[in-house]
């Protein structure tokens, strides 16, 4: 669907948690778009004024779960914040539901699509005839698996004379993290340190972040030869409460893993992440440069490069900061992504995103 230029983008917002919640705030107060359809899971938020949900003056736009009228009200595109770790087949269900009806998407769910050409074959055959069907185009992206590691280390890479390796980190403590099925079951936190966590099956983690590291490497023009996974966990030296839960002593509170892409037969482009529930846990690993949170990259060569991302939202807090991020990376593209081909995008299919009309 094409939008009328003189007009804000018309957008749906998909579901009101950790990211969606500020999205919802970010689209009603943001210059380029106009909020017209909210749906909602849970019972309890159908009916309310979407505004009145994020703290805001009412907008005159009610939450709803019925999403044959969502889509009747023809937006130019969905922000699909809706959890999709968990329940990637209902996501991918719901993507290519909304880009049949004619409406674009940007989405942060369903992490593989960041890089399409990684992704799984046959979920992106269905996306592409999705969009052929319905001449829309889909984006997916974030702070990481988004912004941090594709777009950033990419524009580095731009002032280099030789390129010996790429790293790309996450070094955060989550303690303010409020998920706590993905802290303690997703990821395994809190629990026995012999325990393997979803997150820890063999190939899982490739399959989250290697589409960053071959994205990478495309963008670099050069080829994975093959994907590695290490890691390693560290106890609680004692028993702790954080928001998302209570962390028993001698169980998980620190988880630092690896995805490696092998070029040339060494590991050439990395991923890294190093995560904390608390700021003195792991004191030998890599800690952020200030505060409790990072994003990193670092990049060996001529001129050797480091480069520290910090993020904070507007309550000071560090996962906040990284929240609203990866909202608004994909909110800030919805007038690339409406105006783009039909099709699965990525980073490297847009132009440079910018705060277009929000310096106030």
């Amino acid at each position: 669907m094409k939008h009328d230029p003189v007009n804000p983008y018309r957008v749906v917002q998909w579901s009101t948690g950790n990211v969606g919640k500020l999205a919802l705030r970010a689209i009603i107060n943001h210059p380029d778009l106009e909020l017209v359809g909210l749906w909602v899971h849970s019972p309890a938020k159908v009916g309310r004024d979407a505004g009145e949900l994020v703290g805001l003056p009412p907008v005159g736009v009610k939450a709803t779960s019925d999403v044959d009228a969502l889509l009747a009200l023809e937006p130019d595109c969905v922000s699909y914040t809706a959890t999709g770790d968990l329940r990637p087949s209902e996501a991918i269900d719901d993507i290519c539901r909304i880009l049949e009806s004619g409406a674009n998407v940007v989405a942060t769910s369903v992490v593989p699509l960041v890089f399409p050409p990684a992704a799984d074959a046959s979920i992106v055959a269905r996306l592409e005839e999705a969009c052929r069907k319905g001449g829309t185009t889909c984006f997916t992206s974030g702070i990481d698996p988004g912004f941090a590691n594709d777009t950033l280390p990419l524009i580095l890479t731009g002032l280099c004379e030789r390129i010996d390796s790429v790293r790309v980190m996450e070094i955060v403590n989550y303690d303010t993290y409020n998920q706590p099925q993905v802290l303690f079951e997703t990821m395994g936190f809190a629990k026995p340190l012999d325990h393997q966590p979803l997150l820890l099956i063999p190939g899982v983690l490739s399959l989250a972040w290697g589409g960053v590291v071959k994205q990478i490497a495309a963008g670099l023009g050069v080829e994975v030869e093959e994907l590695r996974e290490t890691h390693e966990k560290r106890p609680a030296p004692r028993a702790f409460d954080i928001p998302p839960g209570h962390v028993p002593a001698g169980t998980m509170a620190g988880l630092r893993f690896e995805v490696q892409g092998i070029v040339n037969g060494r590991p050439a482009i990395v991923l890294e992440h190093v995560t904390r529930l608390h700021d003195d846990i792991a004191p030998e690993w890599p800690k952020p440069f200030e505060g409790s949170g990072c994003y990193r990259v670092v990049i060996e060569g001529s001129p050797a490069t480091t480069c520290e991302l910090l993020m904070r939202g507007d309550d000071g807090d560090h996962n906040t900061g990284n929240l609203v991020a990866t909202a608004l990376r994909i909110l800030n593209a919805i007038p690339a992504v409406c105006e783009a081909k039909p099709g699965l995008l990525s980073a490297l299919d847009l132009p440079l995103i910018t705060g277009r009309h929000l310096l106030r």
